[in-house]
C-alpha cells in the first residue's frame, strides 16, 4: 500500500512543480500537481505525463486510483483568485 508522500515524491522527481499535493486513504488518491512544464497541453496530455511517471506502480498494482487536477502557474494563480 502506498502513502500519499511517497506519491508526492515520485511525481516530484519526474516533474517540475510549482505546487503538489497529495492525499489518500491508501487506495484512493487525489492530487493537485501545477507545472510549466504542462503549458501548451491538454488535460489528457497532462494526465498522460504524470501516468507515465507512475505507470510502474500501477502496472505493479501498488498504486490504484489516482484523481488530479493538473495546472500550469498560470492557471492556479487564477483558480485562487
Amino acid at each position: 500500500m502506498m502513502h500519499p508522500e511517497q506519491i508526492r515524491q515520485i511525481i516530484a522527481d519526474g516533474l517540475p512543480c510549482e505546487h503538489l499535493l497529495v492525499v489518500g486513504d491508501g487506495h484512493h488518491f487525489e492530487a493537485l500537481i501545477v507545472s510549466a512544464e504542462f503549458s501548451g497541453q491538454s488535460r489528457v496530455q497532462r494526465q498522460q505525463r504524470v501516468n507515465q511517471i507512475l505507470r510502474a506502480h500501477f502496472d505493479s498494482g501498488e498504486l490504484h486510483a489516482l484523481s488530479m487536477k493538473t495546472r500550469t502557474p498560470d492557471e492556479w494563480s487564477a483558480d485562487r483568485g
